[in-house]
Parts: C-alpha cells; sequence; structure tokens
C-alpha cells in the first residue's frame, strides 16, 4: 500500500510533500514526543501526531517515516509545509484522534 492509496481509502487531505505519495506504508505509529518517536518508528510508519512544526518533518525524514498524518484537525504551519514539499515528506490531515486513526490503518494493513 502507498500513501496515495491510504490517503484515498481513509479520505485523508493532503497538505504537502506529495512528492514522496508513492512511499511504501509498511506500519503506523502514534506519538508526539519527538525524540520517542525517533528512536521508535519504523521505517514505513504512518506517522500519527498533532505536531505540524518542521522539527516534526526532520523526524519523520530521520526515521523514514512513510508520511505524517496530522490527527484531529492538527495545523501544519508554513514553514513544515515548506520543508515536506522540498523533502518531500507526504503530511496528510484527519478529524480522527490518533486512535480511531490507527484503528482505520490497522483494518487495511
Amino acid at each position: 500500500m502507498t500513501v496515495t492509496d491510504l490517503a484515498e481509502q481513509l479520505n485523508l487531505k493532503p497538505l504537502a510533500g506529495m512528492g514522496g505519495a508513492q512511499n511504501d506504508v509498511l506500519t503506523c505509529y502514534a506519538g508526539d514526543l519527538l525524540s520517542w518517536v525517533m528512536g521508535r518508528a519504523k521505517e514505513g510508519s504512518v506517522w500519527l501526531t498533532v505536531m505540524g512544526n518542521v522539527n516534526a518533518i526532520a523526524v519523520a525524514t530521520l526515521a523514514d517515516c512513510a508520511c505524517i498524518v496530522l490527527t484531529e484537525n492538527a495545523p501544519l504551519d508554513e514553514d513544515a509545509r515548506q520543508r515536506a514539499e522540498l523533502q518531500n515528506v507526504p503530511v496528510l490531515s484527519t478529524d480522527l484522534n490518533a486512535f480511531e486513526m490507527s484503528v482505520k490503518i490497522a483494518g487495511l494493513l
């Protein structure tokens, strides 16, 4: 499954970085503490968070996440949007919380 497939099946709104839309989705990780995510998210993770800042883009890149999904309609700031575009880190949005989105992703994987 790719980020594009995930977005279509779960009705996720693309916000930035869709140059990486063909990234393979392998698993899911939920968390908001950046240092924790950096050390624990696996390659190909859909990272569920409310952190829409430039540091989240850096962590997603370091952890080789497939994409970031901002839960609960959390905003993506402009610096983060620009960095996501430069680094092809897909950032998507949902109004669901992390638990609800995790359950939906688990059903697809």
